[in-house]
């Protein structure tokens, strides 16, 4: 998730405030970002799923795209079919990848013990919003063994936090959280939204703002395209996208979004 009119990494590194981190831990030792060139064979394919190319990194794990999205090789690879679903009364959308919950399923989240304890507090509300929905699909969190990983982003990372989308069934097991610039204020109502946006990324959901990223972000018009992959439409409407979304492409510092009615019935119809 990206911070709506990101000012220079030198004043605010993409956070709302760069309140440093009081956790009494040892800092772990987190490898600086570094830039890598992307082939325009990659960044064809990323076209192709319907992601915005504009900005994209070479990172850990793979390509990171839209501010916050890591596109793995595996990924990459795979070519699921285009579909288009309909449902509600605002525009969302999921990707082609979708976690297999069957009759149910519970996701575990693990926090690094290198991030500081307000992630926690963070992490337990998210996992508050999504169980209060009675979906199909459920969290806990566990202090080891983790289906989603929460870890400290490298150092010089441009974002508020990353994640990817779900293959073979599960869940993307891991989320960069850049602490040092989200800081530790705020922890269940501002951490606690950017955390459950990335959630949602892990389990298949991509940005509400998808035809007009400049929704969320400012700036110009931005369509990320239809793609053959990348969006599976389920709006009733096609006239914009949801305001106060918890997947708004980026936000605002100290801002927290609940579930909307919206979301209520994206997060329903698919899970």
């Amino acid at each position: 998730m990206k911070l709506k009119n990101v000012l220079s990494a030198a004043a605010l590194c993409t956070a709302s405030v760069l309140a440093l981190s009081s956790c009494s831990k040892e800092k772990e030792a987190v490898a600086p970002t570094q830039e890598i060139s992307v082939s325009q064979a990659v960044i064809s394919q990323i076209k192709e799923m319907g992601l915005t190319t504009d900005g994209i990194k070479r990172v850990e794990g793979g390509y990171l795209v839209e501010g916050d999205i890591v596109i793995t090789d595996e990924n990459l690879a795979q070519k699921p079919d285009y579909q288009l679903l309909r449902v509600g009364d605002q525009e969302q959308y999921r990707t082609s990848n979708l976690v297999s919950v069957g009759s149910g399923r519970t996701i575990s989240i693990q926090v690094s013990i290198y991030l500081p304890s307000a992630y926690v507090t963070a992490t337990d509300e998210l996992i508050r919003r999504y169980n209060n929905q009675s979906l199909r699909i459920r969290f806990v969190r566990v202090t080891s063994g983790g289906q989603i990983f929460l870890s400290k982003a490298p150092d010089g990372s441009t974002y508020l936090a990353s994640a990817g989308f779900p293959s073979d069934g599960n869940p993307f097991n891991s989320i960069k959280v850049n602490s040092d610039a989200i800081g530790t204020a705020n922890a269940s109502t501002y951490i606690a939204t950017i955390l459950a946006h990335e959630v949602g990324h892990c389990i298949g959901y991509r940005h509400t703002d998808y035809m007009d990223r400049s929704y969320s972000c400012g700036g110009s018009y931005s369509n990320e395209g239809a793609g053959t992959v990348g969006a599976i439409h389920i709006p009733g409407t096609p006239t914009g996208p949801s305001s106060g979304s918890w997947m708004l492409a980026c936000i605002g510092s100290g801002q927290n979004r609940y579930f909307t009615s919206s979301d209520v019935t994206a997060l329903n119809y698919v899970y």
